[in-house]
């Protein structure tokens, strides 16, 4: 999809909080940890996975709990253009905006929502810090820092998210169709997105 196709439609479900409320519960705290399961790990998916939405997917978990999962594809970048653009799509302040930015497909729930998964040296009201130096933000106040050369270090900006109720992704784990590895920032921020998957199924451990 191009660039201005793709923010034409995002522009339509107002993919970022104005507000600084997110459109899902990521954290009312910068200070909020999410802690337990998978979260601040990297879910990778196997060869198992036929569903193209799924295969060859690496995903970066934000939340992990006994009520469900949510994570961010961060393999897939999808369109890249002015971030000036991005932001009078969402009819944001976009004076003094400079730079380009780079979409991501984040998953198939909520395709028209918009988050920024970036470095904690930025946080705002409703970010979510994750762990290990990773945060999580849906508002846009954090792309107009971003294009003004004020935002975080390190930023990944998806749209959509993947999701799991209740016991869904341990299941899908018990069938081999996900393996985690811990997170490592090359492999969330990296440009080279083409070799994320087989860089991080080549750091999976071999049990012995």
């Amino acid at each position: 999809m191009k660039f201005f196709e793709l923010i034409s439609v995002a522009a339509v479900g107002l993919i970022l909080s104005s507000t600084g409320k997110p459109p899902i519960d990521l954290g009312s705290s910068p200070k909020r940890d999410q802690s337990g399961y998978l979260a601040g790990q990297l879910l990778v998916a196997t060869g198992e996975i036929s569903d193209r939405r799924f295969a060859q997917t690496v995903i970066y978990m934000v939340m992990h709990n006994k009520a469900g999962a949510m994570g961010l594809v961060v393999n897939r970048p999808v369109a890249k253009g002015p971030m000036a653009d991005l932001l009078k799509s969402l009819g944001a302040e976009n004076k003094d905006a400079k730079g380009e930015i780079v979409i991501h497909y984040g998953g198939p729930v909520e395709p028209e929502t918009g988050f920024v998964l970036h470095s904690d040296d930025y946080v705002v009201n409703g970010t979510i810090r994750v762990r290990d130096g990773i945060a999580a933000t849906s508002s846009v106040e954090v792309l107009r820092a971003i294009s003004q050369g004020k935002g975080p270090r390190e930023s990944l900006f998806a749209f959509g998210y993947a999701g799991w109720g209740p016991g869904q992704l341990e299941a899908e784990i018990s069938r081999n169709a996900w393996f985690s590895i811990p997170a490592e920032k090359e492999l969330i921020f990296g440009a080279d997105a083409e070799s994320k998957w087989q860089r991080a199924t080549d750091r999976r451990k071999v049990p012995l």
